[in-house]
């Protein structure tokens, strides 16, 4: 299944049915009268989230989405029936934003929630309203009004708790991996994962916590270089983010930096989620080695957000120092919740 995550649409309401002059003529009934009826309402289109929906595929290949029309009225005052509602399903965690202006109308993240995106028009009136003492016989009527018509631009933003975040080859994706049922693409080579992938990670009590794992960044990311601006807003939502570190590169202080240098140029407070520093790989070290790389982190300063100030060691592929990762995770989660 292809990634998508943003994508521009039209959406339509249907127009209201138009009104209609008509008389009364039985046989039995001296002065019938007008007795035209209403055109119906327009359908309005809705979009309604979805959580068995993980992507927005469908809308490259469907851009335009227009509510049915309401019909005519009828004689002896019968209204036209109205068009029903036109729902569109979208991932959970879509954004919906007006693509002229860029105003945000609204942020799906539950499953069910609704955003009406365009209304129908009202329909016309027939000439039963246009009677009066002046005008017994009237014979006008008016036409239903169009629907509402906008473009809108739809941003999907993941619902993660965790984000696995770190330069190409830094072993993500082999982390979520041994963490998680996940079974991205995983290789000896950069940029193996091109699109996020999301996994359950089980707490002790049971309870599940999704993990997603982002896409490398490189520096410049945030200004448009390599793959991971495309993806940065993935993990604005996260409560917590994991860096994982190539212990094995041979300066994991100036990969540590490029990092967080593109969070803050990336702003939309990245800057400032909770992070663990964790390095990757160290099964490769001698434990000398390992120590040395661990120390330069740690003097490295980092910012305020750390929850560490000593960085964990790992090794994802023999799923060494794993046991600590996860308990500070959801250590840190907890207090989330309690505060």
């Amino acid at each position: 299944m292809h990634f998508i995550d943003q994508a521009r649409i039209t959406v339509r309401g249907g127009r209201g049915g138009d009104g209609i002059t008509a008389f009364r003529r039985e046989k039995y009934v001296p002065a019938g009268g007008p007795s035209g009826g209403d055109g119906g309402k327009g359908g309005d289109v809705v979009l309604r989230a979805d959580n068995n929906l993980q992507t927005l595929l469908d809308f490259q290949y469907k851009r335009l989405f227009a509510a049915g029309d309401g019909t005519r009225g009828g004689p002896n005052r019968c209204t036209g029936a109205s068009s029903p509602t036109l729902l569109i399903p979208v991932p959970c965690g879509t954004e919906v934003r007006d693509a002229r202006t860029g105003i945000l109308l609204g942020d799906l993240t539950e499953s069910g929630e609704e955003l009406a995106v365009a209304m129908g028009g009202r329909g016309g009136l027939g000439n039963a309203h246009f009677l009066s003492n002046r005008n017994r016989a009237p014979e006008r009527h008016t036409e239903g009004k169009d629907g509402e018509e906008w473009v809108l631009q739809l941003e999907l933003k993941l619902l993660a708790e965790v984000g696995i975040i770190g330069l190409p080859n830094a072993g993500k994706s082999t982390l979520i991996s041994v963490l998680s049922a996940a079974r991205p693409k995983i290789a000896d080579y950069p940029f193996t994962t091109l699109v996020p992938n999301l996994g359950v990670v089980r707490k002790p009590s049971g309870d599940g916590t999704v993990f997603a794992d982002i896409p490398g960044l490189i520096e410049g990311a945030a200004a448009g270089a390599g793959l991971g601006h495309d993806f940065l807003r993935h993990i604005e939502r996260t409560k917590l983010l994991v860096h994982l570190l190539d212990a094995n590169s041979e300066d994991v202080v100036a990969d540590l930096a490029v990092v967080e240098r593109e969070l803050k140029s990336y702003g939309h407070g990245l800057a400032d989620k909770p992070r663990l520093v964790v390095l990757n790989k160290g099964d490769v070290l001698d434990e000398a080695t390992q120590d040395e790389k661990v120390a330069a982190v740690e003097a490295w300063g980092g910012g305020a957000a750390w929850i560490l100030r000593r960085p964990l060691l790992i090794s994802a592929a023999t799923s060494q120092g794993l046991d600590p990762l996860k308990e500070a995770v959801w250590q840190q989660l907890d207090a989330n919740q309690s505060s």
